[in-house]
């Protein structure tokens, strides 16, 4: 007698959809600015020699790279110079922020979930992927499960086969 065993993926028939934050890294270089190199003898900023500086600096280097303005040195910085830098960053540069290139990564994940047609997942029962090949920030997650919360009927945190609940919709 022949008896034939049916394998059932239960995963693929569970009607559950995998959010994948990896799909959504961008894959454009990431560079930190640091001001300090700037600032004479460490200390402080002056205008003319700055000014001179964004006159004469080739910023075309930072064509689709995306960048993390900060200051390292312990010393008072005008807003102003920030701005400066920003507007001639811009036209070349996929991305500017002020910040850390935590900061950074956070503001190009917040920009690209912002994108996704959060109606696609309405009544949904949604995983968001948990192990990734690519560092995902934490504010990646925080933003995805504020963005589904209101729509999906539930969000799990894991793999399909292992997720830790963390919300489902009361019928």
């Amino acid at each position: 007698m022949d008896i034939q065993e049916n394998i059932v993926n239960k995963v693929a028939s569970s009607g559950l959809i995998t959010l994948n934050l990896e799909e959504y890294f961008h894959k454009g270089e990431r560079l930190v600015y640091d001001i300090k190199d700037n600032l004479f003898h460490g200390l402080i900023l002056k205008e003319q020699d700055f000014r001179a500086f964004i006159k004469e600096h080739n910023w075309e280097q930072y064509k689709d790279k995306n960048i993390a303005i900060t200051c390292s040195a312990d010393a008072i910085v005008p807003t102003w110079a920030y701005m400066l830098l920003a507007n001639r960053f811009k036209p070349f540069a996929n991305e500017v922020v002020f910040g850390s290139l935590e900061t950074l990564e956070a503001v190009l994940y917040t920009k690209a979930l912002s994108k996704i047609d959060i109606n696609s997942f309405a009544g949904e029962r949604v995983v968001i992927k948990g192990c990734a090949d690519i560092d995902v920030p934490v504010s990646a997650y925080v933003e995805i499960t504020a963005l589904l919360t209101p729509i999906a009927k539930s969000i799990m945190y894991g793999e399909p086969c292992s997720t830790v609940p963390i919300f489902k919709r009361k019928d």
